[in-house]
């Protein structure tokens, strides 16, 4: 599907539930791509990338030094081990599922004298197989909240492997219902970002209150 075709289906979502068009913001997942894919979406316009590999993104990112306005994110799982690299490479970390890691970052951050924005990944559906924060673990979420050097925007999450669109959509509607529960329990630093919905699912995560959609084979086509 082009790049056109899926703002319009955007559009038209974001419509129905009276979203401002254009405010979904797009997360192209360009991981494991060609970079002649890639490069048709650039020169679409298009400047918000997803990566889950901190090595396959060094090498790809090199395309776009000369590009100005490029947005890239970090949506995948991340080795304490490869945080300064990713935060060398990348704008935000979209995927931080543990307290530890957190701080880690914030330690990175400190010494990069900088400040990083980040989103905290939440496992709505309880698949042993995915990383992040339970939607139980309320207070361990609030207390990233205390952590120095991150900004924390929002939450993430991936939907339930299934083509249950009921099971999908309770998902979603748990996260945003999560996200109401934090600020609720915030005096400040509010929270406004969640990003939920990929190629399968992006349409009823718009209508459940996502504000970030990650596309990738909708977008670019299979995967080689």
């Amino acid at each position: 599907m082009s790049l056109n075709e899926i703002k319009k289906r955007l559009n038209v979502a974001e419509s129905k539930h009276s979203i401002e068009a254009g405010s979904t913001c797009l997360i192209a997942v360009s991981k494991v791509q060609p970079n002649e894919r890639i490069e048709d979406v650039l020169n679409q316009g298009h400047k918000c990338f997803g990566e889950n590999r901190v090595q396959e993104a060094e090498n790809k990112f090199k395309s776009f030094d000369n590009l100005p306005g490029i947005n890239r994110r970090f949506i995948g799982h991340l080795q304490s081990n490869k945080v300064k690299k990713c935060l060398h490479l990348f704008d935000t970390i979209d995927s931080v599922h543990t307290v530890k890691l957190l701080k880690k970052i914030s330690t990175v951050s400190k010494a990069m004298e900088k400040t990083t924005p980040v989103l905290l990944q939440v496992n709505v559906s309880g698949e042993p197989q995915k990383n992040g924060f339970l939607p139980d673990q309320l207070e361990e979420m609030l207390l990233c909240f205390e952590v120095n050097n991150v900004k924390i925007k929002g939450l993430m999450t991936i939907g339930p492997n299934t083509k249950n669109i009921d099971r999908i959509r309770d998902s979603f509607v748990l996260l945003r219902k999560l996200k109401t529960t934090i600020n609720k329990h915030l005096d400040r630093n509010q929270i406004n970002e969640l990003s939920m919905g990929m190629s399968g699912d992006f349409v009823t995560a718009i209508e459940e209150g996502s504000t970030m959609i990650r596309l990738g084979t909708v977008l670019f086509g299979s995967r080689n």
